[in-house]
């Protein structure tokens, strides 16, 4: 019998390939599977919704699995339970942000330029480099972007605030006479 984290990230992973399967079948059926522009510009090339089937189950193996390991090293009474509490609100709020600026662009409201730019400002002050927020982004937005360009949006957004937080930490750490941080939450 599988162990319970590989069962689940084994769930999980083919969960997110049914899904994706699926949204490309309906994406075919009503008129062809889609390709999107860089920066929604013609002029730059253009990647397939197709490359979704890989993508998306591969970033949900990867990064579950990531999320897995951070749990394991908790030792602390009651800090898994923490943690996984933590790690679904993070994951439902970025997906929900992620959806959210999906359907904002695909209304043409104002409120994707809001959405889209008000990210990088909370790069600055979230972790969103951790991998239960760069799942949610991505999956957020890939009913409507495609799984490609979604993942580059996380992905910058991540090395940003990945930047961001290293820089502060480097400038916090003299006036805390080098020690580290503390017992935390990963």
């Amino acid at each position: 019998m599988l162990a319970p984290a590989l069962q689940s990230r084994l769930l999980l992973t083919a969960a997110a390939f049914v899904l994706e399967a699926v949204h490309l079948g309906w994406e075919h059926v009503r008129g062809g599977v889609a390709a999107h522009h860089l920066l929604n510009r013609a002029d730059l090339p253009s990647v397939s919704n197709w490359w979704g089937l890989l993508v998306v189950p591969l970033l949900v193996w990867l990064l579950v699995g990531r999320i897995q390991r951070r749990g394991a090293t908790l030792v602390q009474a009651g800090s898994r339970e923490r943690f996984r509490t933590l790690v679904r609100v993070r994951f439902t709020v970025t997906l929900l942000w992620g959806a959210a600026l999906a359907l904002a662009f695909e209304l043409g409201h104002p409120a994707a330029g809001f959405l889209f730019f008000g990210a990088f400002a909370g790069a600055l002050f979230l972790h969103l480099y951790r991998a239960e927020y760069v799942l949610g982004i991505a999956l957020g937005m890939t009913f409507t972007f495609g799984a490609v360009l979604p993942l580059l949006v996380a992905t910058v957004l991540a090395g940003l605030s990945f930047a961001a937080h290293l820089l502060l930490g480097a400038l916090l750490r003299p006036g805390r006479g080098g020690s580290p941080r503390g017992i935390g939450l990963p």
